[in-house]
């Protein structure tokens, strides 16, 4: 039997957000500011209910792309142009989702000249109220080992020398901090576990850095020979284990007084993996990774959505002037997340037996209910659940999360509904099943089915 016990710490307000490229507001959001898609607007809206997200926009395009400087020369690495029209783009979809934005600026150019302008225009632009942070390049470490571009040739130009390390990284971040807007900066924007481990060095040394950012990828595919499955997606080592290595990089954050924030969170590498990151196994994987990294002191979260690529969790099209979005597997997972921590939650300890592969999470929220959510990662069995019904509990519901098959990528369903194979409002849709679950001997008991998760919301 499962007990819910004391009451742990809050969830931050806008844990939850999302991650994407400079220029992914075009595809997902559309090129007119004053008619952005209204689908994919709700969709971000239903990720921070009664909140404001935090959605970052950097990734590789970061370091690709730049504000054009009078009397200077587009850079060989650069693949994207900042305009007014993106300016409006974003300044329109703030307006709308209230969010926040993390913007990167590029590092790799190795111009803080440009670095400065682009900032600036950013900050000017979008106003200073709309920003998170600035985050200055992406994943330095990477600088010199893959091509920054190619000449005519096609010989390769890595963006740094051979020899540059995380000193050399900190001495130029130091630089363009100096020339920043007086806004918070974010960084050291890296997935590599060795600067990542030097975290507290990095923030020793840049003291204009509010926010501490790392990315986080369970599951590594990034050549031929590489090859990911579904089942190593769903071990605890994929979620409770990635969470175990990231609690001590928040505790150092937190000794130098700011926040950790895993800025790109993926479940594979390089854009993903076919039959891995597009399936309903990334649903559950993502709600229970959200919900560990939670527990492990984590601070925010944003998944990584890039445009065209296997990882991308909306798929955008417009038809007859009508705007429609596939909504891929991994959304769901993000939602019930959402659905279970409203603002204001706190962490609750569980305790008890749980049959081997559920995992098992619950939250207490302002609203005085207690939300439990069971994990089923068994592809082939079911498992009884019974959850002690918590002192003056007086109803309980139940919402079901499941699909036809754990490599599904449609008929995905929460509480039995869905967005089907494409939706135009970005909301749930279809007859909602919330059974009420019957109290017997002071708990409630159901069956969890194979690949399934379970949002239980007890009510005094």
């Amino acid at each position: 039997m499962l007990r819910i016990g004391a009451a742990g710490p809050v969830i931050p307000r806008g844990f939850l957000g999302l991650s994407s490229e400079v220029w992914a507001i075009r595809s997902f959001a559309g090129t007119d500011p004053n008619a952005l898609n209204p689908a994919f607007l709700q969709l971000v809206r239903n990720l921070a209910p009664g909140g404001r997200p935090v959605i970052r926009l950097g990734g590789d395009s970061t370091d690709w792309t730049w504000w054009p400087v009078p009397h200077t020369r587009t850079p060989p690495g650069i693949k994207y142009t900042l305009t007014p029209l993106w300016v409006q783009l974003a300044k329109a979809f703030v307006k709308a989702t209230h969010a926040r934005l993390i913007l990167g600026v590029d590092l790799e150019a190795n111009s803080r000249r440009l670095a400065t302008v682009e900032a600036h225009q950013m900050v000017s632009g979008l106003g200073a109220s709309s920003i998170e942070a600035l985050e200055i390049g992406n994943e330095p470490e990477l600088y010199s080992h893959f091509g920054w571009y190619h000449t005519p040739s096609g010989h390769q130009v890595p963006g740094r020398p051979p020899d540059y390390n995380l000193t050399d990284f900190e001495s130029e971040f130091s630089s363009y901090a100096h020339a920043m807007p007086r806004v918070s900066l974010a960084g050291p924007s890296s997935g590599a576990p060795t600067w990542i481990s030097q975290l507290g060095q990095f923030l020793a040394q840049e003291p204009k850095v509010r926010i501490a950012t790392v990315h986080a990828y369970p599951l590594k595919h990034c050549s031929a020979s590489s090859h990911v499955t579904v089942g190593q997606l769903l071990a605890n080592s994929s979620s409770d284990g990635l969470a175990a290595q990231l609690a001590p990089v928040a505790a150092v954050a937190h000794q130098h007084h700011v926040p950790l924030r895993i800025d790109e969170l993926g479940s594979v590498t390089c854009g993903g993996q076919p039959g891995v990151s597009d399936t309903y196994a990334t649903a559950l994987w993502s709600l229970d990774t959200l919900f560990a990294l939670a527990r492990a002191g984590v601070d925010g979260v944003n998944v990584h959505t890039p445009p065209r690529s296997t990882n991308q969790m909306f798929t955008v099209s417009q038809v007859n002037g009508t705007w429609q979005v596939y909504v891929h597997p991994n959304y769901y997972g993000l939602l019930m997340f959402a659905q279970a921590t409203p603002p204001g939650s706190r962490l609750l300890r569980v305790s008890g037996s749980a049959a081997g592969g559920v995992s098992t999470w619950a939250t207490r929220g302002t609203d005085g209910k207690t939300r439990v959510v069971v994990i089923n990662k068994s592809t082939s069995s079911s498992r009884p659940v019974t959850v002690k019904a918590p002192a003056g509990a007086t109803t309980a519901t139940m919402q079901l999360m499941r699909a036809p098959s754990v490599t599904a990528k449609t008929g995905i369903t929460i509480g039995g509904q869905g967005f089907g194979a494409q939706t135009s409002t970005g909301e749930l849709a279809g007859t909602a099943q919330i059974p009420t679950l019957k109290q017997v001997r002071h708990a409630y008991g159901f069956k969890l089915p194979p690949a399934s998760a379970a949002l239980v919301t007890i009510s005094r």
